[in-house]
């Protein structure tokens, strides 16, 4: 029989029957008329042609009833043979783990690896711990072995005393009922020991077809167990819920499995040559926002390997590149990896606790914020300076004034705010301040010049202020009882002004000398910056501060430039930080215990538009509370007029009647007169120019250490004096 398209059906119904038969009418029925063989049985009567040909909706109708078919026998299939696939390969895997386990078991595999583990990394004291635990293990084995066939004795005796006992008590039950008949014939007692041991036999053989039945029942359960707690498993053998664990929870298999496809050559050999991660600390769960694991690497294998495979380790994990940090762990040849929760890194942190806070102690810790693991940042101001740095628009600004802020709210604190910029990110601060300057006017440059000068000599004055105390270094203790030793909080907000400026390497000089000292004495200096280059920053501070922030940076060498030199190289990247993405987030040192901290910064919200800051009301609360001592309200410092000073009267006051080399006179020079800038930049050979061209004396060169002569000196100031009574 054959079957033909309908000459008047639609482009749509020949369409359908090429679509669901296309083995019949790829060639044929994509010209109408043509005659096409029937797929299947041709349907009842109603939906075929009065020549017997099946219709296009004959088909169709039958390829409707067809495909639900099909999609159900598919859902039964994957409702029933998934499942038991997956119940099948557990089982299979379980025993695979029996068998590994028992292999190791008697091999003492797992001693024997980690003994050749010490060897090779040199660990003596790790060689011989795992060497006395492995024969600890043989001694305990060979005393199993020795106790066995006593343990089998003795649980032969004990079933053996069971049915003794039950027999017994069988047999008492049969004593009272004959005592209570008032006795029984022989043949009753005969019936009696007989239904006795048909009870015992029927109790065993119930025994022994439960224990038949059950025993593969038991066997094949723990197998599933075992498979099921497998290490890794592949996506079809598991669950939703496993998949979505597996996309959770960090286990020592997941670990495993992601640095077996890191991509790392060395690691690869030593996988294939049989190499399995050691877990100094296998992963825990931390104060419920991730897990902390520290494991070892094989030879050849360096952390820094793992910290520049970050991505692809994260990807690995299941988790964004910002939740896995992996760093140098303290013990050699182990990582200390971190594996946040999924979805941690977008999460913002929480309301920052400075806008209802009463009162901060900056000896004790000022909340920056918290902590990749959840935990809050807050360490001591006093006896640690600070770096800021990272690109425009991170976050550098909000966290000097998180910082500020704290500070702002201890009683004590003395603030001082520098900033080089027409900004008003401190103007809300202001009530608050001892010193206010900002904008990009020189006389702001200066003003922070003679700050650090007069910091360095409150060092001076601290240091003697505290030995005559018979102190340390400057506590709370003595800070509330002695006025002068209140701490003072300095900040010089984008600091390359300062340190680019004319008077650049004379700031820096200062800042660098009171860093040195300041430590003891109260005193707290921080600077934040967009750039790291030397005139912007000094390498000097940086290395000298305990504190450093650095937000997204482009290259390592910016990292290293606010972080310090080798922090790259050491795993600490805000190069992995990026930008506009994890603004708000910082990478500090210093901050506490641990190498860094992934930092996502306490936000004192404002409203650029309505010029509203969230700082304001915090600091009017700081106002109530603030010690009468401490300066507030930045007033304006008295002016101080210029005085012009005298060249030759000054040299004949520091040369006295000793002939001076003339490099050595500019020192005299500036000790004599340190207010007096032209004395800060002199040098020996400006000073002879000057000589010349101004006074007209000329320095000899004697023995090439030009020699200033205070007598030619003396001459030049008499000839001076009396210059205008010969005229």
């Amino acid at each position: 029989m054959t079957a033909t398209t309908a000459p008047g059906g639609t482009p749509d119904e020949r369409d359908a029957t090429v679509l669901l038969f296309p083995t019949a009418a790829r060639t044929d029925a994509a010209v109408p008329g043509t005659a096409v063989e029937p797929v299947g049985p041709v349907l009842d009567g109603e939906l075929v042609d009065e020549d017997g040909t099946a219709t296009v909706p004959a088909l169709r109708q039958r390829a409707g009833q067809l495909v639900p078919q099909a999609r159900q026998a598919a859902a039964v299939a994957a409702t029933v043979g998934l499942p038991v696939a997956r119940a099948a390969y557990k089982v299979w895997r379980g025993h695979g783990v029996w068998i590994g386990s028992m292999w190791r078991a008697a091999t003492f595999a797992y001693y024997t690896e980690r003994i050749d583990a010490a060897r090779a990394q040199g660990d003596v004291v790790a060689l011989a711990e795992w060497q006395d635990r492995l024969k600890d293990a043989k001694a305990t084995r060979r005393q199993r072995v020795m106790t066995a066939p006593r343990a089998i004795i003795a649980g032969v005796t004990a079933a053996l005393l069971v049915v003794v006992i039950l027999a017994a008590l069988l047999f008492l039950i049969g004593v009272t009922v004959w005592l209570w008949d008032g006795g029984w014939t022989w043949d009753e007692w005969w019936s009696f020991l007989a239904g006795t041991g048909n009870v015992l036999g029927i109790a065993f053989m119930v025994a022994l077809q439960a224990s038949v039945f059950a025993v593969p029942v038991a066997w094949l359960v723990g197998a599933y167990r075992a498979g099921a707690r497998a290490a890794t498993l592949p996506g079809w053998a598991m669950t939703a819920a496993q998949r979505q664990d597996t996309h959770t929870v960090v286990t020592p298999g997941g670990i495993g499995q992601a640095l077996a496809h890191l991509g790392i050559p060395a690691l690869n050999r030593a996988i294939k040559d049989g190499w399995t991660v050691e877990f100094a600390t296998p992963p825990v769960r931390v104060n419920g926002k991730g897990y902390q694991a520290m494991f070892s690497l094989p030879l050849g294998v360096t952390p820094d390997m793992i910290s520049d495979k970050r991505d692809v380790l994260a990807r690995n994990l299941h988790r964004d590149p910002m939740e896995v940090w992996p760093n140098a762990a303290e013990r050699a040849g182990f990582v200390d990896l971190w594996v946040a929760d999924p979805g941690s890194s977008t999460k913002p942190a929480p309301e920052c606790p400075l806008l209802t806070a009463s009162r901060v102690d900056i000896f004790d810790g000022v909340p920056l914020g918290v902590s990749q693991r959840g935990d809050v940042i807050a360490p001591a101001l006093v006896q640690a300076n600070v770096v800021y740095g990272g690109m425009m628009g991170q976050g550098k600004s909000n966290a000097a004034r998180v910082t500020m802020l704290g500070a702002a709210l201890d009683p004590l604190a003395e603030l001082w705010v520098f900033v080089f910029a027409g900004n008003g990110d401190f103007d809300a601060y202001q009530p608050r301040l001892a010193r206010y300057e900002r904008g990009t006017d020189p006389s702001v440059v200066d003003a922070a010049l003679d700050s650090l000068r007069e910091l360095y000599e409150e060092v001076g004055r601290r240091e003697a202020r505290l030995a005559e105390l018979g102190a340390k270094k400057v506590t709370r203790g003595l800070a509330e009882k002695h006025t002068d030793l209140r701490p003072i909080v300095a900040l010089f907000s984008e600091c390359h002004e300062l340190f680019g400026s004319a008077v650049g390497e004379e700031a820096a000089e200062f800042a660098v000398q009171t860093l040195r000292r300041a430590r003891k004495t109260g005193i707290v200096l921080m600077f934040d910056t967009q750039s790291s280059r030397a005139d912007a920053i000094p390498p000097k501070i940086v290395e000298l501060v305990q504190i450093n922030v650095c937000f997204a940076v482009k290259s390592w060498r910016s990292n290293d430039g606010f972080l310090g030199d080798g922090s790259f190289q050491a795993g600490i990247r805000a190069t992995e930080l990026r930008a506009g993405r994890d603004r708000g987030t910082a990478l500090i040192t210093g901050a506490t215990a641990e190498r860094f901290e992934i930092l996502k910064w306490f936000y004192v919200p404002v409203d650029d538009e309505t010029g509203w800051d969230a700082a304001t009301e915090v600091i009017e609360r700081a106002m109530t509370t603030v010690h009468p001592a401490v300066t507030t309200g930045s007033p304006k410092r008295p002016e101080v007029e210029a005085v012009q000073r005298d060249l030759l009267e000054d040299l004949a006051d520091v040369l006295g009647h000793d002939t001076v080399p003339v490099a050595d006179v500019p020192a005299l020079l500036a000790k004599h007169a340190p207010d007096w800038p032209p004395y800060r930049k002199l040098n020996g050979k400006q000073l002879r120019a000057l000589l010349a061209s101004e006074y007209g004396l000329k320095v000899p060169s004697t023995g090439n250490r030009y020699p200033v002569d205070p007598v030619t000196i003396r001459e030049a100031l008499a000839n001076r004096a009396t210059a205008d009574l010969d005229e």
